[in-house]
Parts: C-alpha cells; structure tokens; sequence
C-alpha cells in the first residue's frame, strides 16, 4: 500500500538519499516552531534505522490520524485509544529494523495496529459493550449521533459487532469499514486471502442473524441489498 502522506515528498527525496531534519524557523513573535522532516517514506524508514533524532516525531505525523482512524473503526469510541495508538507506535519504533520493505510503510503500520487491536478485544472479551463506531463518525472518535433514532441504531451494531469474534470482527471492519480491499485486509491481518474470505462469510453470516433478532436493525437490513443477500 501506498502511503498517503508521503506522495508529494516522493518526486523531491529519492529513497536513498540521507533525509536530513528541516531547521526550525523563528515565526512570529520570535517563537520557535518546527517545520518538519524532509523526505519519503523510504527515506524516513532509513532515517528511523539510524536513528535520527527527528524521524520518531515525523512518523508520528504522517502516520497516526491514518492509523487511529483505524483503531477506532476496529475498537470504536474508546477512551484508551490514545493509549492504544501510542502502544502501536512504539512496537513500531521498536521493531522498524525489521521493515524488509520500507515502500509499504503504511501497510506495515496499519498490520502492527489490527495486531494491537485485537490483543485490546481479546482483553475485553468479558465485557458486553465494546463501543464501536460507523464510518461516517471516525473523523470525529469522540462523537455521538445527535439523533435519537441514529444513537439507538449505533448501539444496536454495537451490540451485534460485540459478539463476534475478535478475527472475525476485524476483518469485518477493515473490509466494510475502512474498505480496504480483500489483499489489503489479508495484509493487515498477516493472514492468507482464503482464510480473509473464511473470516468475512463467517462474519457476514453472524451479523445478519443477529440483526434480524433486533428489530432495530432489521427493517435496515430489509432495505440493504448487501446484507438481505448475505
């Protein structure tokens, strides 16, 4: 996978040029403020491996709106999700050695948090009400539907995607969710694509049969081509 952040910085810093951090700049009333980190992400990976003061900062930037938009569409509205981002970053940081590939960063990132993700599921197996939250709401975690009908339809998914189980759930959100594509969702899960397609028929599967027992959820599933097919 591509990343996103680093595509206009491509064409100015070839992968194996030294990425040097850009100087800080006095601004207005002689404040200083930090301009950022020059360069690609396969020059931020060799940064990272030899350890330059400012690439931790710039892999922080470019990548952590990215991946907690993907922690939140996995967990939902969590008030450990910084803690949780701030955990998949420094396995990242600690293992950045071992990035056979730097040209797929990102992809690399979004495998380490899915693998956060589900060791949090896991933890919480015992509790009733993971919070979950749909796609049109991650860019804003902490947000709550302001209609009633809306916040009792999202506690119902809640609910539903709360029974699963923590492999099937993931896959599940990163396919219909954050709309990765199979390959990209096998990547993530460091699993193969057939058992990616195992995962989401048996996730499918679950979900629609406990839809239809909710009566909140089952005149939208009627209306849902995708999911009365399912």
């Amino acid at each position: 996978m591509v990343s996103r952040a680093s595509g206009a910085a491509r064409e100015s810093a070839p992968p194996t040029e030294k990425v040097e951090p850009t100087r800080e700049a006095e601004g207005a009333g002689g404040a200083i403020r930090h301009l950022g980190f020059a360069g690609d992400d396969a020059a931020l990976v060799a940064a990272l491996q030899r350890g330059e003061p400012g690439a931790p900062a710039a892999l922080y930037d470019r990548h952590a709106l990215h991946l907690r938009r993907v922690l939140a569409r996995v967990l939902g509205v969590d008030d450990e999700l910084p803690d949780i981002l701030h955990e998949t970053f420094a396995q990242a940081l600690s293992s950045i050695d071992k990035l056979a590939d730097p040209e797929r960063l990102e992809g690399w990132l979004v495998r380490i948090a899915v693998f956060t993700a589900r060791g949090v599921i896991r933890k919480r197996m015992r509790r009733r009400w993971l919070r979950f939250m749909a796609p049109e709401e991650v860019p804003d975690p902490g947000h709550t539907p302001a209609d009633p009908q809306a916040r009792l339809a999202l506690a119902r998914v809640r609910r539903a995607l709360d029974k699963l189980p923590a492999d099937e759930r993931i896959a599940f959100t990163l396919r219909y969710f954050e709309q990765l594509e199979l390959k990209e969702v096998a990547d993530a899960m460091a699993v193969s694509l057939s058992t990616v397609k195992r995962r989401l028929k048996s996730a499918e599967k679950r979900f629609v049969e406990l839809a239809q027992k909710d009566p909140h959820l089952r005149d939208w599933l009627a209306r849902s081509q995708r999911w009365s097919a399912a």
